[in-house]
């Protein structure tokens, strides 16, 4: 296995030969290596065995363990869910027992119900046989007026025979002329009767008229503002007023230019008059002025650069009035172009009532009635906001506001509800939808409602004419006269043809056409004069 010069490098000497003296020291050497090798794998052996009998008994504890572990999870989750059992068996008993308890209520409720239906029922049957003897009873009577029905045919027959051979006069000729003696006859005494209570209404009328009178003052408690066109600034002096007019009144063409306006300048101390059709824009020319006044610097290129400013000022304080008034009536969504329409209604009157908050005001009651109705109160309140919306474009193009106003918001895609409302709410195209009613009945609210509106001049002189064309509509009238702002009517009657008596019923019928053909604030007194004159010539 080993050669001898190995053996003899590792004894230290030179090689020598096969002594038995270097044979028996290397087969010692061997030996001691065997040996020593057999040690080490008896000593590794042994620390093996040792290692591997520590991992079985770490790995037997291991197992225990997780036994254990496992068995306490188990029991863990064995009570947690009998716990859960528990809690859902206690919930569903609960359930259970309150079901039973509805149950128990509603079978009370439904014996109730069936003991008020046989009561209603045995009331129902009473009813109908009542019923049934009132209608045998009716019947008969009715036979029996039909029997006597005829008699009285006959019998008037038989008279109207006899009179017409008495009277030598026809059918006709006798009802003529006794419907002309029952009129005549009738008049007399209806005037009579009228003279004679209206003199006991006169005697019981102070006190009366007193409270009303009261009253009435009392009611005007509202404010109104009446349709205006022109707005006015104040002038500090009639210096001011000659640099506004400029030299040889260039200023003032100029300013009239730029603004689309009239301006009027009087012997009126501290008063410049600016007047325009166009609400918004005689306000901008009003601020122009006033900034012009107040700055003192009056000529043609401050006033263009100044009523610039104002201009983009009332775009935007156009804009900012048609937000809060879309946010007050709480309308979604509204295109951004429309806005600032809705806040040029702020400068629109319409018989003293502000536009914007009347269509405000329309759009409020126009949800109230749709809520009532079931209707969507979303989308009656966008038409109730936006049905005015012409009035912003009238004095720009022509034909009316409800027109306009559809025209104008189809152009943003709105709802035909909206656009059938705009066009529809004064009846001048039929009603497509349910809310155009709804609308037009929340504008006549808005607008009628005591101290909404006040009458124009020219519904004033309307109705001064409307009451004087129905006192002459009378036979007997000669003139008749509408005074003290309308609130009496004078009228004269012929002499000839109306006596005293036949006077008062014509006062009466004159006051009762009134009533019903006329509408007007308060009461309006008729006042009716006869007389006769004689007149002669002393030659």
């Amino acid at each position: 296995m080993f050669s001898y010069p190995f053996l003899a490098q590792v004894a230290g000497g030179p090689a020598l030969g096969w002594s038995p003296y270097y044979i028996g020291i290397s087969i010692g050497l061997v030996a001691g290596l065997v040996l020593g090798a057999l040690i080490i794998i008896a000593i590794l052996n042994w620390m093996s065995r040792n290692v591997l009998h520590r991992a079985k008994d770490e790995a037997l504890k291991i197992h225990e363990n997780a036994i254990l572990e496992g068995e306490n999870r188990a029991k863990q989750v064995e009570l947690h869910a009998k716990d859960k059992s528990m809690k859902a068996r206690e919930a569903f008993e609960k359930e259970i027992d309150a079901t039973r308890a509805e149950m128990k209520q509603a079978e009370l409720r439904l014996n109730k119900r069936e003991d008020n239906l046989d009561r209603k029922l045995d009331t129902l049957t009473v009813k109908e046989r009542n019923i049934d003897e009132a209608e045998a009873r009716l019947t008969r009577r009715e036979k029996g007026f039909d029997l006597k029905e005829k008699e009285l045919d006959q019998i008037l027959a038989q008279q109207r025979t006899q009179l017409l051979q008495l009277t030598n006069l026809s059918y006709d000729q006798a009802r003529e002329m006794l419907l002309a003696r029952v009129e005549e006859e009738c008049k007399r005494d209806a005037g009579a009767l009228i003279q004679k209570a209206t003199e006991q209404a006169q005697e019981e009328a102070k006190e009366r008229s007193r409270m009303i009178i009261l009253t009435a003052i009392q009611r005007y408690a509202a404010e109104q503002t009446s349709d205006h066109t022109v707005s006015t600034v104040t002038i500090a002096s009639d210096d001011m007023k000659g640099r506004v007019i400029g030299r040889e009144g260039r200023n003032i063409r100029a300013f009239e230019k730029a603004t689309g306006v009239d301006v009027i300048i009087d012997d009126t101390p501290g008063v410049v008059v600016v007047s325009c059709f166009d609400p918004v824009r005689r306000e901008t020319a009003r601020i122009s002025l006033e900034r012009l006044v107040q700055d003192g610097r009056i000529h043609p290129a401050r006033i263009e650069e100044v009523f610039g400013q104002v201009t983009k000022e009332m775009d935007e304080e156009l804009l900012r009035i048609g937000r809060e008034a879309v946010q007050e009536a709480n309308v979604q969504n509204l295109a951004r172009a429309v806005i600032p329409m809705l806040g040029r209604l702020h400068y629109r009157t319409s018989y003293g009532q502000n536009v914007l908050r009347h269509s405000i005001e329309v759009a409020y009651l126009a949800q109230v009635i749709a809520d009532e109705l079931g209707l969507d109160g979303a989308l009656a309140r966008r038409c109730g906001l936006l049905h005015d919306i012409g009035k912003a474009l009238d004095h720009e193009h022509e034909g009316g506001h409800p027109q306009l106003g559809k025209e104008f918001l189809k152009r943003f895609n709105e709802p035909e509800a909206v656009l059938n409302a705009a066009e529809g709410h004064h009846g001048d195209v039929p009603a497509t939808s349910a809310y155009t009613p709804i609308v037009t009945a929340a504008d006549a609210i808005s607008a009628s409602r005591p101290g909404a509106r006040r009458e124009s001049l020219e519904r004033y002189v309307k109705r001064l004419q409307e009451l004087e064309e129905l006192a002459m509509s009378f036979d007997g009238v000669r003139q008749a006269y509408a005074i003290q702002a309308g609130r009496e009517v004078r009228v004269i009657v012929d002499a000839r043809q109306i006596d005293d008596k036949i006077s008062s019923k014509i006062a009466r019928d004159i006051a009762k056409k009134i009533e019903s053909s006329l509408t007007y604030p308060g009461e309006i007194k008729v006042t009716l004069i006869r007389e006769v004159r004689s007149v002669e010539y002393a030659r």
